[in-house]
């Protein structure tokens, strides 16, 4: 999961990209980048860590001119290095540099093409960096010069690249004195939007993970790009579209709107807010159906992102809503934090229970999703330390039993708490006295009342179908073999980085 922006303006953008990569850094923490097009010049800047300590003055002085794109990461194959920080740049042809939201499941197939076949080099183990070389691999093959470019010429590039490329992906390309093309995978999975502002001097367009950044700029929202979809605005500022897939298909990602998104998106046309907030209705009306005679005293929520589907849970049980616990908004997200002692221990520094509101009390703890289970069996542990009589959890989502292939850092099959486990297996786990999952078919509602013409969501994390057809059992055991925390750990350790040198 990352969030990618892009913009073309009549004065200078890094301002306006440091702001939209902030209003994006829930979408990653572990690094961030920008670089900025000034004639035939590009400044960049990036490296491990928040927008607000990736870029300082000296920084944002040297980043010119009135184009420009951004990245925050989360790496979704356990490494953080600073080298696979994006945007990532080629050379050839013209100068182009990418920052990319997603995952490509035939990135290895893809690096021996390149290698092999399109004489290209790689230098990370990146597959952002796999996209980038195919799409100027696919630019270089039309063979045009610079400034003989046309825009169709940009969209037979990325159609060629959807041919080639497989998985999610949403990614924002610059082309050095020509413009900044942005495209989406066929099946729309991976969420991008773009919008346009007037000025006095002209039109300026953004191109975004999310509607935030862009209403966060003042800029108004156009739409999402459709999927397969490319959107090239020209360095002058003219934007034209054009649908660059052979066969595109509709299936966003659900879990953008469980958990990923903020609540004040708009993605594919449905209010993430909204969206939320019809979970939590229809989770009430299982857990009455379950529990008729429910004792539940009082509902409190594990923030951040499920306090919305937690109120309208809230009123339909007749319970009392009560804000339980105080978090500490300087720690990340902790189902993507990196080794399983990191994680349990960074549990306790992110939240602290306030004790009256669970003394003596039967409490219902809402949670968006239950990932890895970490967090939920600390939190009920902290809620019955806090003197709460029983502890039940329910949760906006179904149980998680399959690894997302698509672009969030999700843990392997078998680091997930619900796979090969019943409902009650996994409430014995994290020590709840019941446990209440969504389901799977009011989930889909809950999105797809926001827009009727989705009529398939990529729920792949919950049902292990995944849409785009070649995710194979091999392919997940070496994804796998890269996500689990021991690889994680060994990546990290001094002992990873040996080997991995002795191996090059």
């Amino acid at each position: 999961m990352c969030g990618i922006i892009g913009i073309v303006a009549k004065t200078p953008v890094n301002q306006a990209i440091y702001d939209g990569l902030t209003v994006l850094q829930h979408r990653g923490q572990d690094a961030a980048g920008m670089v900025t097009c000034d004639g035939n010049k590009l400044y960049l800047r990036k490296d491990n860590g928040l927008v607000r300590d990736v870029f300082h003055t000296r920084h944002m002085l040297n980043l010119k001119g009135n184009m420009g794109i951004g990245h925050v990461r989360y790496p979704t194959a356990g490494c953080a290095s600073s080298a696979e920080a994006q945007p990532f740049y080629v050379n050839t042809p013209y100068g182009i540099t990418l920052a990319h939201n997603g995952n490509l499941t035939n990135a290895e197939t893809l690096k021996e093409d390149l290698m092999r076949d399109d004489l290209r080099h790689l230098n990370t183990n990146s597959d952002s960096e796999v996209l980038l070389n195919i799409l100027a691999h696919e630019l270089s093959a039309i063979g045009k010069l610079r400034n003989s470019l046309k825009p169709k010429d940009i969209f037979k590039a990325v159609n060629r690249l959807h041919q080639r490329c497989k998985g999610g992906y949403a990614a924002v390309a610059m082309i050095t004195e020509v413009g900044i093309v942005g495209f989406r995978d066929p099946n729309g999975i991976r969420p991008v939007v773009f919008g346009e502002r007037k000025t006095d001097s002209g039109t300026e367009y953004i191109i975004a993970s999310e509607s935030v950044a862009i209403d966060a700029l003042d800029f108004k929202r156009i739409r999402d790009i459709e999927p397969g979809e490319a959107v090239f605005i020209t360095l002058e500022g003219e934007i034209h579209t054009f649908q660059c897939s052979d066969n595109p298909s509709h299936n966003p990602c659900i879990f953008e709107h469980v958990y990923l998104a903020r609540p004040d998106s708009i993605i594919d046309g449905i209010s993430v807010y909204k969206a939320r907030l019809r979970m939590g209705e229809k989770l009430a009306r299982k857990i009455l159906k379950l529990y008729p005679k429910h004792d539940i005293d009082v509902v409190i929520p594990i923030p951040d992102s499920s306090r919305t589907a937690a109120l309208p849970l809230a009123n339909k049980l007749g319970v009392k809503y009560r804000e339980g616990f105080v978090k500490n908004r300087y720690i990340p997200r902790t189902f993507i934090m990196p080794g399983q002692s990191i994680r349990k221990k960074s549990v306790r520094q992110k939240l602290n229970a306030i004790g009256l509101e669970f003394k003596g009390k039967n409490v219902l703890l809402v949670d968006d999703s239950i990932v890895r289970g970490t967090t939920s069996r600390e939190i009920v542990q902290m809620a019955r330390e806090a003197g709460a009589k029983r502890v039940y959890v329910a949760s906006a989502a179904p149980p998680v039993r399959y690894p997302n292939v698509y672009g969030i850092d999700m843990p392997t099959a078998t680091e997930l708490i619900a796979y090969n486990k019943t409902v009650e297996e996994v409430a014995e786990t994290i020590g709840a006295d019941w446990l209440v999952y969504q389901d799977i078919k009011d989930l889909i509602a809950s999105a797809h009342r926001g827009n009727k013409k989705i009529t398939k969501f990529d729920t792949s994390c919950f049902t292990g179908e995944y849409v785009t057809g070649d995710v194979s059992s091999d392919y997940l055991a070496r994804v796998e073999s890269i996500r689990n925390d021991s690889a994680k750990d060994m990546e990290n350790s001094d002992e990873g980085l040996t080997d991995l040198m002795e191996n090059y």
